[in-house]
């Protein structure tokens, strides 16, 4: 291992205040919750899961060559005698010490991104143009929840400039806790949007709860709103009541701070004219959609607000590209021709389902080619939910969508909405869905594949990836 360690030994068990049985490990070089993929040198931390406890995996653990295994009291007498480990209190408690621990060694640039839609997507912008002035955090998946937060703090370098961190939500109560973990110079909400209502009485009670990142702020430290939505005002008045020293908006709104002045929208790509803080910037954005642009008006306040280059950071935004199950495009050969599949599959609520529409829409198509969109039900939308969906009918036939393959028994509501020549198929489940979808594809269609993750549309993208090869690049 090349430079300083992640953790010594005897940093990360006083972070955790741990008892050590067993040999003290000179270094750390990593943290894992996960025996698959966890490397000789890190450390395990046991965690529990809602199906799994990690206490059964520390043998394997051992085996592999953890530097050092974290378990609680109750099973220290189990592996007596087996290798190096950290006994603490609650596993999970333990990490979230040593990510405070972590945090308080920084001398970096912290940034902690929250919103019903693009969190992700934002923080994979972060990491892109934040990577391009200085070495960068963030983490490696959507890790936003109340072990990813802290698993993400732990595996941050002393060393870093700076450090991105997304934080989510299922129920009120879970987004403070996480964002005092973080404690960020710079906090967003992307947006609020009716998602997660069988959880919250309104659409207010969820801008309530995003806003409560702006409580975790460092003292005098950034928070960042949204002009655009109907929320704006409320965040902007519970941003004034948290530790806040600046109030940063941005969208298409006259008065935003950070302000779209016009974009070209294409398939592929767009281009975009804002003003910055009173700078005007002009920069192509590598990832299609309207949502995409006016994220990338947070992405620029945030490092404004960190004193990094702007003129380095819209440059690099052109190398955004969308992570995988987020919009991801790929070509594909059919019989007589190519193809394009947008994987939208990990996720979707009524704002990013109608924005992947959207860009279907804008998609071109060749031939006899037809625009596709094959959609699972959203989830936790409570009572709202039956409405929501069939309320997308409007939104398939103004983007000029000819065929909807549709599962699950909320999309049932938007497939008997639908004209019939707009209707592809029904089935009650993703996987009833499948094969008619893989025989429905001809040369010139371009899909879109979109649904909750619970929905399961990840193994329809996996059929048609099977059945269908890569198509060569001049086709």
């Amino acid at each position: 291992m090349s430079g300083a360690p992640l953790w010594t030994g005897e940093q990360l068990l006083q972070a955790m205040g741990a008892r050590l049985v067993g040999a003290r490990p000179a270094e750390i070089s990593g943290i894992s919750i996960d025996t698959r993929t966890l490397a000789a040198g890190d450390a395990f931390f046991a965690i529990k899961g809602e199906a799994r406890d990690g206490h059964e995996f520390v043998a394997g653990a051992l085996e592999k060559g953890t530097a050092l295994a974290v378990i609680d009291e109750a099973h220290a007498h189990v592996f007596n005698g087996a290798g190096s480990y950290a006994v603490v209190d609650d596993v999970l408690r333990a990490m979230e010490r040593a990510g405070v621990a972590r945090r308080r060694e920084l001398n970096a640039g912290v940034v902690a991104v929250t919103g019903s839609v693009g969190k992700t997507g934002t923080k994979e912008a972060l990491r892109l143009v934040l990577s391009r002035q200085g070495q960068t955090h963030a983490p490696v998946a959507s890790y936003n929840n109340h072990w990813g937060v802290p698993l993400t703090l732990c595996r941050t370098p002393a060393s870093v400039r700076y450090g991105v961190y997304e934080i989510g939500m299922n129920a009120p109560g879970e987004i403070l806790p996480l964002a005092k973990l973080v404690t960020p110079d710079v906090a967003i909400v992307t947006t609020v949007q009716p998602v997660h209502l069988a959880a919250f009485k309104s659409v207010e009670g969820i801008a309530e709860e995003k806003a409560a990142i702006f409580q975790g702020l460092k003292p005098g430290g950034t928070a960042i709103v949204n002009a655009d939505i109907p929320q704006a005002g409320l965040l902007w008045k519970l941003a004034e009541q948290s530790p806040a020293g600046r109030i940063i908006s941005f969208g298409e709104h006259a008065d935003s701070d950070v302000r779209l002045v016009s974009c070209s929208l294409k398939p592929d790509m767009s281009t975009v004219d804002a003003i910055v803080l009173g700078k005007p910037v002009a920069y192509r954005l590598g990832s299609p959609g309207k949502h995409i642009v006016l994220n990338s008006l947070a992405v620029l306040a945030a490092v404004e607000a960190l004193g990094a280059d702007l003129a380095l950071a819209a440059l690099a935004l052109g190398e955004l590209t969308p992570p995988v199950g987020r919009g991801a495009q790929q070509v594909l050969h059919a019989p007589a021709g190519s193809f394009i599949l947008i994987d939208e599959s990990y996720n979707g609520n009524p704002a990013s389902m109608r924005a992947a529409i959207e860009n279907l829409g804008r998609m071109p198509v060749s031939g006899r080619g037809r625009r596709i969109a094959v959609l699972g039900d959203m989830l936790e939308l409570g009572e709202t939910g039956p409405e929501l969906h069939k309320g997308l009918a409007g939104a398939v036939d103004e983007n000029n969508v000819d065929l909807v393959f549709a599962c699950g028994p909320l999309m049932r509501g938007l497939y008997d909405a639908l004209p019939a020549r707009h209707r592809g198929a029904y089935a009650a489940q993703a996987s009833g869905l499948e094969p008619l979808v893989v025989e429905a594809i001809r040369a010139g269609d371009v899909l879109t594949i979109k649904g909750s993750l619970g929905s399961r549309m990840g193994p329809i993208v996996k059929a048609i990836t099977a059945r269908f090869p890569a198509a060569a690049i001049d086709e």
